[in-house]
């Protein structure tokens, strides 16, 4: 068990998505992302199976071919696109992204490449992620396509001008509700 070093690194990665969603204007957000990792049925599971490199639901499949942990989190958690997978008529429908669980998903992602990646971290990182370890077919289209315009940005034009795009983007997708 690495209780301590669990606790650092939600913690450390808390502060640092805190700070992106702010720049994206998403105070509240930054203020309660994550919280759910400090529950009983996500951090124990976070301390048993933590490395240091990798998030530790990654280990949790390896080990019991599914995330206790994962299902719990992704579940409450609404800028995992996976939260916003529904079921209608038989087939599952993946319902576009919110803009604002959008944003925090972006940063959210950009916080996790750095905390695990450390000084290797650079801002073609959460692209390559993307492109390689997420599963597309389950995202809803726009949601995919939008999330990938936002991480190419990232990498082409860097952070401070991805962040005023992405601030821009929730504050006109805000008055379409």
């Amino acid at each position: 068990m690495h209780i301590i070093k669990h606790f650092v690194t939600v913690t450390r990665h808390r502060r640092v998505v805190r700070k992106h969603c702010f720049k994206a204007g998403l105070i509240w957000q930054g203020l309660t992302h994550d919280l759910s990792k400090y529950s009983p049925s996500e951090f124990w599971s976070g301390a048993r199976y933590y490395q240091g490199n990798r998030s530790p639901q990654a280990r949790e499949r390896e080990v019991l071919g599914y995330s206790a942990a994962w299902l719990h989190h992704k579940g409450r958690n609404k800028h995992h696109f996976e939260y916003w997978t529904d079921f209608a008529d038989g087939r599952k429908v993946y319902v576009k992204m919110p803009a604002k669980y959008f944003a925090e998903m972006i940063c959210d992602r950009i916080g996790a490449s750095k905390i695990y990646m450390k000084d290797k971290y650079n801002d073609s990182l959460p692209l390559q992620y993307f492109e390689n370890r997420t599963d597309k077919d389950s995202m809803n289209p726009q949601t995919c396509e939008d999330l990938h315009y936002f991480l190419t940005m990232l990498k082409e034009y860097g952070e401070k001008y991805m962040f005023k795009q992405l601030k821009q983007f929730v504050k006109e997708n805000k008055k379409k509700r």
